[in-house]
């Protein structure tokens, strides 16, 4: 597949679908819009980025035997499960994740912070889905997962479809979840009234909703000792928004009786200046603001990359050092056509005006003849056509000079 191909097309539908419902009257206004378009000016230029190596974490089998998750995460967590093979393979982690998830076992809140396909997801749904596994079904909502968009919500609900109900039989799953992102209707919404899920799927607008409407109040009721409070792509969150997710959260926290609530914030880089320390101090201070619930750079975790090509041999120090030093350009060598010093036999005058560097050239047998004084700009001199400089000290009166490589006016083509 031509990715390039695919992405013309997609501008070229996505353009078409545009003008469709933009109707200008203005001929000039309707004329800039236009041009707009067609230059590209409502959509990017593609980018191309390489994926990084994260750094191996161990697996989730290893997890278990260490008796850090359940057992059953051993057989839930599970790759390229499908209906012929429903024990998959093993579930490698990344670093990152498995000091996510080593971060909640401790009851600690923090907030993750790396790119996109980084497995940002599975850092809060394994300790959640441990803890419900540990404490028992069916205790009403003990987690509750925010995201901005409710694409992300219908993403992840598939996601933990195959999870969590791939391997078992029908209604056998042993963690029960839901969405609630105003797209399920009425008999979906009393379902989950009636029955709340272990974990729910959310956006921050139906949040507020919940908190609010007299009908969900089974739902708050429920969630009373809320354990997991995770809100995914963190970044999204700034300004009057910013604002209002912050004041919603520290509601969230009261109406749910969420003292010992484990805050998780997911999200892409969140600082780009400074050092290491400064980007996580900054991190910790935002979700701090956030959340209102104190945050160190101790609970602030970062991707770790591993290096995908062997480094280069050598002292790698001397190495960048000389690359940071700038070029020493070598000293610009005389034209070799060009006298080094005035001819014996030179005028005083013209070996004067040598000596200061004159703005013009002079050939060694010149006498008092101002004419073969030469300009600066004038086309480089064949060498081959002038006499040699043994001529001019033996007395300059050389049978070279009347020869024919004795023409000091004969020049390069």
């Amino acid at each position: 597949m031509d990715v390039f191909d695919l992405r013309a097309r997609l501008v070229a539908d996505y353009q078409s679908y545009t003008r469709s419902f933009i109707k200008i009257r203005d001929p000039r206004i309707g004329g800039f819009v236009d041009d707009a378009l067609t230059s590209g000016a409502f959509w990017p230029e593609p980018l191309l980025q390489l994926n990084p190596t994260f750094l191996p974490g161990g697996t989730i089998d290893e997890l278990v035997g260490k008796g850090v998750l359940h057992p059953e995460c051993a057989r839930i967590f599970r790759i390229d499960k499908t209906d012929s093979d429903l024990t998959g393979k093993a579930l490698v982690l990344h670093e990152h994740q498995r000091q996510a998830i080593v971060k909640a076992k401790e009851g600690r809140s923090y907030v993750l912070t790396s790119g996109t396909g980084s497995g940002k997801s599975l850092t809060y749904i394994v300790p959640i889905v441990d803890h419900v596994l540990r404490h028992g079904s069916g205790r009403g909502i003990q987690a509750i997962v925010v995201y901005p968009m409710n694409a992300l919500a219908n993403s992840q609900f598939e996601e933990l479809s195959k999870f969590l109900e791939k391997g078992y039989p029908m209604g056998g799953s042993p963690v029960r979840f839901a969405r609630y992102t105003g797209q399920e209707k009425g008999e979906a919404r009393e379902a989950l009234r009636r029955e709340p899920p272990d974990i729910l799927l959310t956006n921050y607008m139906m949040l507020e909703l919940l908190l609010t409407r007299a009908e969900d109040r089974e739902l708050v009721r429920a969630a009373q000792g809320l354990q997991f409070l995770v809100f995914d792509e963190l970044h999204t969150y700034r300004g009057r928004q910013g604002a209002d997710v912050a004041l919603l959260i520290r509601r969230c926290r009261q109406a749910f009786d969420g003292q010992s609530t484990i805050c998780i914030g997911t999200s892409a880089t969140m600082a780009s200046g400074g050092t290491t320390t400064e980007q996580r101090k900054e991190v910790a201070r935002v979700a701090q603001s956030l959340f209102g619930v104190e945050f160190t750079p101790g609970q602030v975790i970062g991707e770790t990359l591993e290096r995908a090509t062997h480094p280069i041999e050598g002292d790698l120090a001397r190495m960048a050092r000389g690359f940071r030093e700038p070029l020493a350009w070598p000293r610009r060598r005389r034209q070799r056509h060009a006298p080094r010093r005035p001819g014996r036999n030179a005028p005083a005058e013209v070996r004067h005006r040598l000596s200061r560097r004159p703005a013009w050239r002079v050939h060694p047998h010149a006498r008092a003849h101002r004419k073969w004084l030469l300009p600066p700009c004038a086309p480089l001199i064949d060498r081959r056509r002038w006499p040699s400089g043994r001529c001019a000290r033996r007395g300059g009166r050389s049978s070279a000079v009347g020869s024919p490589r004795a023409r000091p006016f004969e020049t390069r083509g």
